[in-house]
């Protein structure tokens, strides 16, 4: 019993070391992951009828994609701006699927962010070419 515990305690002081000195595109990729995980146990809540744990998961996705965009950056130009649209569709897409209990949208929310998700591992990896996309403070 207390193995599990520890185990969890230092899974749990992991994530956080990975989260405080992580740069800014990497915390972005992390909460992309978060995000699209939220929305695949949702999914998978519906299939199993399970609807207040659907709820929960894709709550919380919403939540994350909400923090996406308050961290964009408005001076940052067009990008910032479509970045904004962008997670505005994604929002009410999530918020659909979580009404109707339907996947078809969360289905589609999880390509998006996955799209999203891995342009912006290339970046945290040096691959994207200049700027963050006006996502310097996410």
């Amino acid at each position: 019993m207390y193995a599990a515990v520890y185990a969890k305690q230092a899974a749990q002081q992991y994530k956080t070391t990975q989260v405080r000195t992580a740069n800014p595109a990497d915390l972005v990729v992390m909460m992309y992951d978060g995000a699209i995980r939220f929305i695949r146990q949702g999914v998978a809540a519906i299939e199993a009828a399970d609807f207040e744990e659907a709820h929960r998961s894709l709550v919380r996705a919403q939540d994350i994609i909400s923090e996406l965009d308050r961290a964009l950056d408005p001076q940052a130009g067009e990008i910032a701006a479509n970045l904004a649209q962008l997670y505005d569709y994604i929002h009410r897409r999530l918020v659909e699927g979580n009404v109707r209990k339907d996947a078809a949208p969360l289905q589609e929310v999880i390509g998006l962010l996955t799209e999203l998700r891995d342009a912006w591992a290339q970046i945290a990896r040096g691959e994207g070419g200049a700027g963050g996309g006006g996502h310097d403070r996410a």
